[in-house]
Parts: C-alpha cells; structure tokens; sequence
C-alpha cells in the first residue's frame, strides 16, 4: 500500500487511487482558503488543487496539461493537480500558499510590496 506523507502525515491508500481523494478522505485539502469551496470539485479546469508531487505517480492528463498552461500557473513549475494525478507508490506532497497553490520558495502572492520598477498599482515606471 502506498503512502502519501502530507502536512506531517503518512496516510496510506491503494494503487491506484486520486490523490485528490486521497486527501479529501484523510479529512485533508488540497485546497487553501477559500478554493475549498470555490473549485471545480475534481474536473481539471480550476487549477485550485496544485500541489508539488514527489514519487511515482501517472502522467499529466490533457486536461491538466490544458489547465496548467494558464495563469496563474506556469507549465515548467513542475505542479501537478491533485484531481488528475494518480497514486502509483509513496509518494511526498506540498501544498503552497496562494488561492491556486502556486506560490513557491515564499512567494505567499502578496501583491500589496512595493516594487521599485512599478507604481503602487502595478503599472511599470517610464525610462525616461
């Protein structure tokens, strides 16, 4: 039986089995805050269950190979969606900050920093 170490746990499931339910049944998400309830319940078109997969698991589904090419994800950050990735051994998972769980090395998606090439909303400054 394989087992999926998240969060500090080890749960263990069959080969075989969705990640996403995988979790869901461990009274775990792979969502965060309010993509819990805002998601596409398991479809492959929200991208909110992103998550960092380390161990055996299947190849990327077309359909999360479509969604993934979209932002705010990025298609060579190495993510897989929950809902699509099937449990083939012991696998490691991480979910990161933001609403898609994209936000890694503590990017937490605080928009609200002041950068020094934009103004408060974002807009580049003009090299005059």
């Amino acid at each position: 039986m394989p087992t999926v170490h998240f969060r500090g746990r080890e749960i263990e499931c069959d080969r075989g089995d969705v990640l996403r339910d995988v979790l869901r049944a461990a009274g775990e998400s792979p969502h965060n805050g309010h993509s819990s309830w805002f998601n596409c319940r398991g479809g492959g078109s929200c991208g909110t269950c992103a998550v960092e997969v380390r161990g055996p698991v299947t190849y990327r589904t077309k359909k999360e190979r479509r969604r993934l090419r979209f932002p705010p994800h990025d298609p060579d950050s190495g993510l897989r969606l929950a809902c699509q990735t099937v449990v083939l051994g012991d696998l490691w998972v991480e979910k990161y900050p933001g609403f898609w769980g994209q936000h890694a090395d503590g990017d937490d998606g605080d928009e609200t920093e002041e950068r020094d090439d934009s103004d408060a909303l974002g807009t580049p400054k003009r090299a005059d």
